[in-house]
């Protein structure tokens, strides 16, 4: 298709956009995920993954923006209605922060793994 464009990464990169995540933990993010592609909400490229801090975001406003897409929220101290709240808006996993970093790679891994 002319004028069409998608990106080539090897297999295995997911696009990943991060939805209301401190700067500074965002940068650590990067780190973790250094082998995957960052994209930003100006990006025209749709991500693989959403990954979300439920306690800076509304889960209903990320879930309506990314509906096809599988959305990671996380927090450090959850309040249960937050939890409710993402799960509701249809969030994918949910985690605490501490479990979001011991297992990134699993979890980015489970959620863009294409279904057979």
């Amino acid at each position: 298709m002319v004028g069409a464009f998608q990106p080539c990464y090897a297999a295995g990169v997911a696009t990943i956009l991060l939805a209301g995540v401190d700067p500074l933990f965002a940068d650590e993010l990067q780190k973790l995920l250094a082998h995957h592609h960052m994209t930003s909400i100006e990006s025209a490229v749709e991500p693989d993954l959403v990954i979300a801090d439920i306690g800076r975001i509304e889960s209903d406003e990320v879930s309506d923006a990314y509906p096809e897409t599988p959305i990671l929220g996380y927090s450090s101290h959850p309040d249960p209605s937050q939890v409710r709240a993402a799960q509701r808006a249809g969030f994918d996993r949910v985690v605490e922060r501490a479990l979001l970093l011991e297992s990134i790679e699993a979890l980015v891994s489970e959620l863009t793994m294409p279904l057979e």
